[in-house]
């Protein structure tokens, strides 16, 4: 089989989300701001919050074995584990790498990519490239989240948007199409409208945090509100004509699930209705490099993507990233 005869899809799916939740109401309880106030702005209801001691490789850890299963692969068939977070247990080892001892999967090459919000469509990206190029067969794709890590619930404007979770693909050669296009971008120079600091934190980034509490996530509402609208909907367009494929043929659109006015914006600029865009942001809130493959994991769990449908992957994030992927679905 040539190059341009190989196709690359996914091969199995899981995801996951603690247990406890975090209501609207809840949070009335601990930050200026109200159920009301929340659900007009971002459409969101309530979100999945971890315990403490429960950490991003955790989560990761527990999509992966239910992508596994769904797959029916055993964990020493992977040849390579990419994790999408902002939300790494360690600098050092990548949680790709802590999740590759907890699964055993022995003969796996393991590192993260952080892209933030882009970063599930970033990583099957990347293990397409791996397939083709006959480096890896088998790719575990992990996008999994701790955001109450790096939230300051002192901040009305942030700590009522994020929630956490993890969604994990097994990527592998397929007989049909599957991942028929990728695209994937960024603009550095306006990063800064989304931040969180690690290791520097500069005079700039403190002043942002009015709280004193410099490893949170801080964000400018409004420039990420324009660019999530403009992206989402570009990007939409984008992949449809690299792959010339007219938007009638697609059967669903997963956006990254921000902000309920995002996802209405979107589908106003591009014409469709309501109804062809996936939503749960209303259950889990902004799951950042999560929320695409949960919500990509739902879709099919709830039956509204079938064997041999179109379907678009399309999300912005901090970086400034955006990536969007055409699919035919080749799972029954």
């Amino acid at each position: 089989m040539s190059q341009t005869e190989k196709h690359v899809g996914i091969v199995g799916m899981g995801s996951y989300v603690p247990d406890k939740v975090l209501s609207n109401l809840d949070l009335e309880k601990m930050v200026d701001t109200s159920d009301e106030w929340i659900r007009t702005r971002t459409g969101i209801i309530e979100r999945r919050i971890s315990d403490e001691d429960f950490v991003t490789s955790d989560l990761a850890y527990n999509a992966a074995k239910k992508a596994l299963d769904d797959a029916g692969m055993k964990p020493e068939e992977i040849d390579l584990i990419i994790v999408a977070t902002i939300t790494s247990d360690m600098y050092t080892p990548s949680t790709a790498c802590v999740v590759q001892a907890k699964l055993g999967a022995v003969n796996a090459a393991a590192f993260d990519i952080n892209s933030a919000c882009t970063g599930f469509v970033y990583g099957i990206t990347i293990a397409k490239q791996f397939i083709i190029a006959e480096t890896y067969k088998n790719v575990l794709v992990i996008g999994a989240e701790k955001m109450s890590s790096i939230i300051d619930w002192t901040d009305r404007n942030t700590c009522v948007l994020f929630g956490e979770g993890a969604g994990a693909a097994v990527v592998s050669l397929v007989d049909e199409e599957g991942i028929i296009a990728t695209n994937i971008g960024s603009d550095g120079s306006v990063g800064k409208c989304l931040t969180a600091p690690s290791c520097h934190i500069s005079r700039e980034e403190k002043d942002k945090r009015v709280s004193g509490n410099f490893r949170t996530i801080w964000m400018d509402g409004g420039e990420v509100f324009k660019f999530a609208v403009r992206t989402l909907s570009t990007e939409t367009l984008k992949i449809l004509d690299k792959a010339n494929v007219n938007l009638s043929d697609v059967k669903l659109i997963i956006p990254h699930q921000a902000n309920i006015r995002i996802i209405d914006g979107a589908a106003k600029r591009l014409g469709i209705e309501k109804e062809r865009i996936f939503t749960n942001i209303h259950k889990y809130g902004n799951m950042s490099a999560a929320s695409i493959p949960i919500a990509l994991n739902e879709a099919v769990l709830e039956g509204k993507i079938k064997k041999g449908d179109l379907i678009i992957l399309v999300g912005f994030g901090g970086g400034l990233t955006w990536g969007s992927a055409l699919i035919k679905w080749n799972k029954n």
